[in-house]
């Protein structure tokens, strides 16, 4: 039961995390993107396969927050 209990809040964390993902095709060519911003879901990949810390990463742009990577990480599962 404790497993499935586990189960729930991790699809229902990892939904909360997806609705941060929007595709628009006004934005970036309609890649998917953090929140409305020109900020595509692969950048945040690609800084991440870089080296690039969560911490280095929030540094250098503030507008970002750390449930963005999580979604960026999730939406690329």
């Amino acid at each position: 039961m404790l497993f499935l209990l586990f189960k729930i809040r991790k699809f229902t964390f990892m939904d909360n995390l997806l609705e941060r993902i929007t595709v628009d095709p006004n934005i970036c060519h309609g890649k998917a993107c953090i929140r409305h911003m020109r900020w595509p879901v692969e950048v945040i990949i690609d800084l991440i396969a870089s080296g690039m810390s969560f911490d280095d990463i929030l540094g250098d742009h503030p507008e970002l927050e750390k449930n963005d990577i999580l979604a960026a990480l999730a939406y690329a599962n």
